[in-house]
């Protein structure tokens, strides 16, 4: 299989999976966390530590769920053999996926005679990673972690709260509805005492920040399409797992936000199979620049 074929073949395999997923009105970025064994968190790589991005995060969460794992931690088969364990016998491995852009020598050398900039070309490799509770043999510091219960329906949940002030955002609470304003860059979110658990007014919060990181002074994304158009579809698209990916990271329990944009985003997924590609990188962006304003200690 060419480099180009396998490109295509896993951005149709994952968006495949993702429609079906969607057309069962479930959504892979809301996991039913309760019926797993693991706890609420984002994964991560088990020797590293680095945390898994993007598109990445929806492969893994769904595999975690599948397999009934009690870690959100994996590894690659090599990971496990230097670390003196082993993959058991008959386990198979997740595929995740690393994208970036390259430039060619020849091209480079071209565009320095040619006095232009080098376009680059994209690439997309596989890998297949194993979770914590496939492997046997690794030591103790392996051992699946204890991930933080997920927070109770509180008045007031620390790191959220720290983060929503940290922001510098214009947070506006009151009225009724909760939206951003692109044209007003400014965030409204009713009183607290408006939701019937009130946990999901961080929940929402979240939601509309994940639109305030899309203002052109931040993550600049285009925000000035009309209601039901593909573009408008695609921003809550990203909004939603944003979120979601946030909610996670402080051990708050992603819930749908706005699930009557399930037939919008259906209609983007059909047409374009690097869609959700593209928007879960996107969310984990608009979610590492929220993070950013909380300490690593309070997440």
């Amino acid at each position: 299989m060419s480099k180009s074929e396998n490109r295509s073949s896993l951005y149709a395999e994952v968006t495949a999976r993702v429609i079906a997923e969607l057309e069962q009105g479930r959504l892979p970025w809301v996991q039913p966390w309760d019926a797993s064994a693991c706890g609420c968190a984002m994964p991560a790589n088990a020797v590293s530590g680095r945390r898994y991005s993007g598109i990445n995060v929806l492969i893994l969460w769904a595999a975690v769920i599948e397999g009934r794992y009690r870690s959100q931690r994996w590894l690659t088969y090599k990971q496990a053999q230097a670390a003196g364990g082993n993959v058991r016998k008959g386990e198979r491995g997740t595929t995740v996926c690393y994208a970036d852009r390259f430039t060619p020598k020849d091209e480079a050398e071209r565009a320095r005679d040619e006095h232009r900039e080098a376009r680059q070309l994209a690439f997309l490799k596989r890998f297949t990673v194993f979770n914590l509770d496939q492997c046997e043999g690794l030591p103790e510091w392996f051992t699946p972690e204890v991930t933080p219960d997920p927070v109770n329906d509180a008045d007031r949940i620390p790191a959220a709260y720290a983060l929503i002030e940290a922001s510098g955002a214009d947070f506006r609470i009151g009225g009724g509805e909760a939206y951003y304003s692109p044209s007003g860059d400014y965030v409204a979110v009713p009183p607290q005492l408006a939701f019937h658990s009130k946990i999901n007014w961080y929940r929402t919060a979240l939601h509309e920040l994940g639109h305030w990181t899309g203002h052109r002074s931040r993550l600049n994304r285009d925000q000035t399409s009309a209601f039901g158009s593909a573009a408008y579809a695609r921003e809550e698209l990203v909004a939603e797992m944003a979120s979601a990916f946030t909610c996670a990271s402080l051990a708050i329990r992603p819930t749908v936000r706005h699930a009557d944009y399930i037939g919008s985003w259906l209609a983007v997924l059909r047409e374009d199979e690097k869609a959700i590609f593209r928007a879960a990188s996107a969310a984990s962006k608009a979610a590492d620049y929220l993070l950013g304003f909380v300490a690593a200690d309070e997440q």
